[in-house]
């Protein structure tokens, strides 16, 4: 065959392949890892992070939406009473916010606390 009737050889490119890490070489592959590598399955973890997360903040949200919210309207209803608006906000409302805040940092704690050892394989 003649040198010109041959054909030519195309080089084909692509994008660079990811090496394989030292922990999928080893068949154990860490959450963590998948986290690092940012995979679907890290974003999924950190996304169940941050659901729970927003589960504990709406409950919160609700309960003080629950509480505080009909205090203008039984202010309404007894105008009359203005040590029982002093007493209610100066005294009885503090003690249930405080509460309600140290519920939600516990329960933010304990979800971070939870996800550290689902990652860390403890």
């Amino acid at each position: 065959m003649p040198p010109e009737s041959a054909e030519r050889r195309v080089v084909v490119t692509g994008p660079p392949r990811r090496t394989p890490t030292r922990a999928r070489l080893s068949g154990y592959y860490r959450p963590r890892t998948e986290i690092d590598e940012q995979t679907t399955l890290g974003h999924t973890y950190v996304r169940s992070l941050m659901r729970t997360q927003l589960r504990a903040a709406l409950t919160v949200s609700a309960v003080l939406v629950l509480l505080v919210g009909p205090l203008p309207l039984v202010f309404a209803v007894t105008p009359d009473a203005r040590r029982l608006e002093w007493l209610v906000l100066g005294f009885c409302l503090y003690t249930p916010l405080v509460l309600l805040a140290r519920w939600y940092v516990g329960r933010a704690e304990r979800n971070e606390r939870d996800f550290v050892r689902l990652v860390e394989d403890r």
